[in-house]
């Protein structure tokens, strides 16, 4: 006999929007203004909390909407949480290689390459969520793209400007990454803090 599931409306969608805003809002500052300047200490903390925050949380997230999506479908009346699912699960995962590779001082220009695939899936993920007209969450996937783009600028040092005195450089790109970190970090708290209150406090405030 198969057992049946009820629908539920408590997608745990809020912890990622939470990881990830976190892990942007402490890559964003210090990539816009360089403070804390940047060494082994410091790339140890940054790469933690990247491993914890935007990673954990995301791939944690993205692993109970499938199983929510699956094995105990609880989550089936909204087919766009297939690709929330697929989403959290990938950023997530990438999030684990980036903290470890910085925590662990590894060259950074493989960050590149990476960029190119998660340009694709933000994409995806605008498409898929404007065409469900779930507004804000277009808007945080076309705000991940450009986060996407400026991570390949950045990896490369593309656009580099050198130094009235020939040996400080600024990378035009990190700043741009932290720009577009902060910028859509402050969006994914508006998510976690408008999806709550729907869910918790029965407001209809825009969100997820």
């Amino acid at each position: 006999m198969l057992s049946s599931f009820p629908a539920s409306m408590f997608a745990p969608v809020a912890l990622g929007f939470f990881g990830l805003g976190t892990g942007y809002l402490i890559y964003g500052p210090q990539e816009l203004l360089g403070f804390p300047r940047r060494d082994q200490l410091v790339d140890r903390a940054t790469g933690v909390w990247g491993i914890w925050l935007p990673g954990f949380c995301q791939f944690l997230v993205g692993i109970l909407l499938f199983i929510g999506l699956s094995w105990f479908p609880v989550f089936t009346s909204s087919a766009p949480n297939y690709m929330a699912a697929l989403a959290f699960s990938a950023y997530g995962i990438h999030w684990f290689a980036l903290g470890w590779n910085r925590a662990r001082g590894n060259d950074a220009r493989p960050n590149g390459f990476m960029s190119i695939p998660f340009i694709i899936i933000s994409t995806l993920g605008a498409t898929v969520f404007f065409r469900a007209d779930a507004w804000p969450l277009g808007v945080l996937f076309v705000g991940l793209a450009v986060v996407y783009v400026a991570e390949f600028f950045a990896s490369f040092r593309i656009g580099v400007r050198v130094g009235a005195d020939g040996r400080q450089s600024v990378n035009l790109g990190e700043k741009a990454l932290g720009a577009a970190h902060i910028l859509v970090g402050l969006w994914l708290m508006y998510l976690t803090f408008a999806t709550t209150l729907n869910i918790a406090s029965g407001f209809d405030l825009p969100a997820a």
